[in-house]
């Protein structure tokens, strides 16, 4: 009869998983003779891991993450100039805990993509929200809210995660309107919600990206004044991989080159 009540009772309070694991659980104590604060305890902390995965799945969903890749996957060896101490320090989330930003510097390949999607994904398991976008996407979101008359209203929304990933700043240049949004987001979340950003392009050359130097200068502040950068110097990992697949020629480009 008991049992029958235990089983109603997660039923009616929507403790789904302790509901699955309570004749297991029960059967173990009887064996085990463990006191009833440990076996409610071991029910309990059964639930509470429970709702964090089932959390943690639907954050991971709701972040639009263009794959998922962890920290360890990431090749220090090939790409040392990444700084394996600063990323472990940032692994910890800290920053994130702080508000604080995260930006990834380097030409095409290096995998800045790839450590703002392990950092993401390490946030996502520990509890945070993240959402991901590319710049384009970014500029395109910014251009539809504008004649949509929603601007203001998207802004409030890319607010609102633990963390805004914006991903490829500099492959497209923003006219001066697109640019005074894109400050506006930076503003927003200044102090408030972490922003892990990856540029192409050196601070120097933000001026030409954002098409006012003005603008570049107000969203730098607010973006690195409380912030990490790493500078990622090493060799295309896309190349690497051609060439050990016996796709790359380095002759033709060390030709043409000479040329």
């Amino acid at each position: 009869m008991i049992h029958e009540r235990m089983h109603e009772a997660c039923e009616i309070l929507g403790l789904i998983h302790m509901d699955a694991v309570y004749d297991h659980h029960a059967e173990e104590a009887s064996k085990g003779s463990i006191s009833y604060l440990e076996f409610l305890d071991k029910l309990l902390w059964a639930e509470i891991e429970a709702k964090r995965e089932r959390a943690a799945k639907a954050n991971m969903k709701m972040a639009k993450l263009p794959y998922v890749k962890t920290l360890e996957k990431f090749d220090f060896d090939f790409q040392p100039s990444a700084n394996a101490r600063k990323i472990n320090e940032l692994k910890t989330l800290g920053f994130v805990a702080r508000s604080e930003n995260v930006v990834f510097l380097g030409p095409p390949g290096v995998g800045k993509t790839h450590l703002a999607v392990g950092l993401a994904v390490e946030a996502i398991k520990n509890g945070y929200t993240a959402y991901f976008l590319s710049a384009h996407e970014l500029i395109a979101m910014i251009k539809e809210n504008i004649i949509s008359g929603r601007i203001h209203r998207k802004i409030k929304t890319l607010c609102k995660p633990g963390i805004l990933v914006i991903d490829e700043v500099g492959y497209a240049a923003m006219d001066d309107e697109t640019a005074h949004y894109f400050f506006q987001i930076i503003s927003s979340r200044y102090e408030k919600g972490s922003i892990i950003l990856t540029s192409n392009k050196s601070y120097g050359e933000w001026g030409d990206v954002f098409g006012n130097n003005v603008v570049a200068t107000a969203i730098l502040d607010r973006l690195l004044h409380h912030s990490t950068t790493i500078n990622i110097k090493g060799d295309s990992y896309r190349v690497k991989e051609k060439k050990k697949a016996g796709f790359y020629d380095s002759s033709k480009f060390e030709s043409t080159s000479a040329g």
